[in-house]
């Protein structure tokens, strides 16, 4: 018999939104929803969003996943564009971590930072790890909704959230990246950045405390 776990909402949000096909019953991956909110908190709340938009024409899109449940989400540079998902979400502001640009938010530096940053293996993220945690924070307390994004938002809007959430809840890289991974689970930011998340651990904490040399890293 399988076992009975409890989620919260951004939990089984962030799950609907990482699978390309809907469960069977005869798969042993098989999931069964007991949601045990009314019918207006269900009809509510963004969890739906991430069911109806396998309904629609951009049935192969997924919503970003949410990191700081309806405060932080990431992407990628396609649902950065997408005015549906603005909209559903109630975006914002960008933190834009790639070469490419949006219609979002141009030319109005106070809901657009837009870091211009190759994902190559020498990329120096590091220098702005600081400006993206204050840029964030700053809209965290304004009570508006983020979205951090990249090109295919695997790798540098990766490392940027675990870098926020190092600074935000005051925690180390080990802790912080474990969070992102499940809300994200195909996460992949390149060896450089991991180094750089690293050398943002010691900023924070004034010592190394994470072994980068482990397999999940």
């Amino acid at each position: 018999m399988a076992d009975l776990l409890f989620c919260e909402p951004t939990e089984l949000y962030n799950i609907l939104n990482q699978v390309s096909k809907l469960s069977r019953l005869a798969e042993p991956n098989y999931l069964c929803l007991l949601d045990v909110r009314s019918k207006r908190q269900y009809e509510e709340s963004h969890v739906i969003t991430a069911l109806r938009v396998k309904k629609e024409l951009d049935a192969f899109q997924p919503y970003p996943v949410e990191i700081l449940p309806g405060r932080v989400y990431l992407g990628k540079v396609s649902q950065a564009c997408n005015a549906k998902m603005h909209k559903d979400l109630k975006i914002k502001a960008h933190v834009n971590i790639s070469m490419e640009t949006t219609p979002y938010f141009v030319g109005n530096a106070d809901k657009l930072l837009h870091i211009k940053l190759e994902d190559t293996p020498d990329s120096f993220l590091f220098t702005y790890f600081r400006h993206i945690c204050h840029f964030i924070e700053l809209h965290l307390r304004l009570h508006s909704v983020i979205l951090v994004f990249s090109t295919r938002g695997i790798s540098r809007s990766v490392a940027a959230v675990v870098a926020l959430l190092m600074h935000y809840n005051e925690e180390t890289l080990k802790r912080s990246w474990a969070h992102v991974k499940k809300c994200k689970t195909n996460m992949r930011p390149n060896r450089a950045l991991v180094a750089q998340l690293l050398e943002w651990e010691k900023v924070l904490h004034g010592q190394y405390l994470t072994d980068i040399s482990e397999p999940i890293y």
